[in-house]
């Protein structure tokens, strides 16, 4: 008798139970649309790109699912963050499917879909915020990665504690990780401990536990333009070209007239800009910052004596122009963009340049010496013995001479003297033009001068 009344009490609330738990497929009759992208690839622009163009098409065929199919060691964390809002945000149910790894920022994406499924043997955490050489970065990184970790695994229904412990090593909880060492999952832990709600081999298992059973597959596809732009916006390919624009403006410096150099400089600019320009990262004030910094280190090289202010803007618009196009800012509103995005884009940058500089200087060399393809530059010496001269005795008698400064010279520039046009030095601080100079020596062909 108490039996049956207990029964008619609960029961009701346990049905309810029962249906809020398992996971319900209200209509079997209906085909259940499940759209699957893949990330297998370091976290970067490129995945972002992917992932934007996914949800996009996802919404457009009204899917009822979608399924990333995920192996990962990690990588850029503003794209995993960018990534894992996307998810978040979605109205779409998100399931990832982890095939093998999904080690640091992909661990930050897997936690925060609403469904993690993983083959036997994978492996899920290990989400330390490293630099490129893989040493952890200082604590502040560490916090915000915590933090990030925190808030996804609270949005997703799942341990923040955990979360925060594939971070950092100092996290203890109870039975599940020891400090010292940062967690990381395996599949069977991660179903223990609520990071995994399943265990499966194949798409069709993990839509199976997912209690799907009539359903269609629709796998995300490419153009050759979105491959073309896929591979140009990846950091890799960005470095390599910032390489061929400083390598192909050098050696045009090196060599008369316009030619292959600056061809190569040109192209080299519209591969890096235009893809970053048509996926909304590269605006039209950035790039003008790119050119207008070309500008003025030509001036300072053909117009301007000496080396200043017009070639130090230069430089310094140029490398701003390059890195504020690889992050994604609204105008002049940075407010939403982590500070290691953009230390990596300068980085990127930077490294970039300095390589192409030393490798050009290398190359430069062995080009302008080889006999490979024919004399490129001239390699024959002018004898004394057949008539050739040097202008040391000339630059001799005229030590002592005055004349007048014809430019600013900070501290090279030009002098006249005596009607004639040369080139100078200043031996102490600079000369401003139209002073008077005096000549005290000369060197490699140019005119030592103080003022007189």
């Amino acid at each position: 008798m108490i039996q049956k009344l207990l029964l008619r009490l609960f029961a009701p609330a346990l049905i309810g139970l029962i249906s809020f738990t398992l996971p319900a497929q209200t209509d079997t009759s209906k085909v259940i649309k499940v759209y699957r992208y893949n990330i297998d690839e370091e976290i970067a622009p490129p995945v972002w790109r992917k992932t934007k163009k996914a949800f996009q098409e996802a919404r457009e065929l009204q899917a009822d699912i979608i399924l990333i199919h995920m192996n990962t060691y990690g990588g850029l964390l503003d794209a995993a963050d960018s990534i894992r809002t996307k998810i978040l945000k979605s109205k779409i149910p998100v399931y990832v499917f982890i095939d093998n790894n999904a080690a640091s920022a992909g661990a930050l994406i897997s936690i925060a879909c609403d469904r993690i499924y993983m083959v036997p043997g994978a492996n899920i955490g290990a989400a330390t915020v490293v630099d490129q050489s893989g040493k952890p970065l200082p604590d502040k990184y560490q916090s915000y990665m915590r933090s990030m970790m925190r808030s996804t695994a609270e949005a997703s229904g799942r341990n923040p504690e955990i979360a925060q412990a594939m971070v950092d090593p100092k996290i203890y909880v109870e039975g599940i990780s020891d400090t010292g060492q940062v967690l990381t999952f395996t599949a069977s832990e991660a179903l223990k401990n609520g990071f995994c709600e399943g265990i499966a081999n194949s798409d069709k298992e993990v839509l199976k536990l997912a209690n799907i059973n009539n359903y269609t597959i629709v796998k995300q596809q490419f153009t050759a333009i979105d491959s073309i732009i896929h591979f140009l916006i990846n950091p890799f390919v960005s470095g390599i070209l910032i390489m061929l624009i400083m390598g192909g403006i050098y050696f045009e410096l090196q060599t008369p007239g316009v030619g292959f150099p600056l061809a190569a400089a040109v192209i080299g600019a519209v591969l890096y800009f235009a893809p970053l320009y048509l996926e909304g990262l590269a605006e039209h004030w950035e790039i003008l910052l790119f050119l207008v910094g070309l500008i003025l280190i030509a001036l300072e090289i053909f117009v301007i004596p000496g080396f200043g202010v017009a070639g130090i803007s230069g430089i310094t618009l140029v490398v701003a122009g390059l890195t504020l196009s690889m992050i994604g800012n609204i105008g002049f509103d940075f407010s939403g963009i982590q500070l290691t995005a953009l230390l990596t884009s300068f980085f990127i940058v930077i490294s970039a340049m300095f390589f192409a500089f030393i490798l050009s200087m290398y190359l430069g060399k062995k080009v302008l010496t080889t006999t490979t393809f024919g004399h490129i530059a001239l390699d024959t010496t002018q004898q004394a013995s057949k008539g050739f001269t040097s202008s040391d005795t000339a630059y001799k008698k005229m030590v002592g001479q005055q004349g007048v400064a014809k430019t600013i010279l900070r501290p090279a520039g030009k002098v006249v003297i005596d009607g004639d046009v040369f080139d100078a030095t200043a031996e102490v601080a600079y000369i401003d033009k139209d002073e008077k100079i005096k000549v005290t020596g000369y060197q490699t062909s140019q005119l030592i001068v103080t003022k007189a």
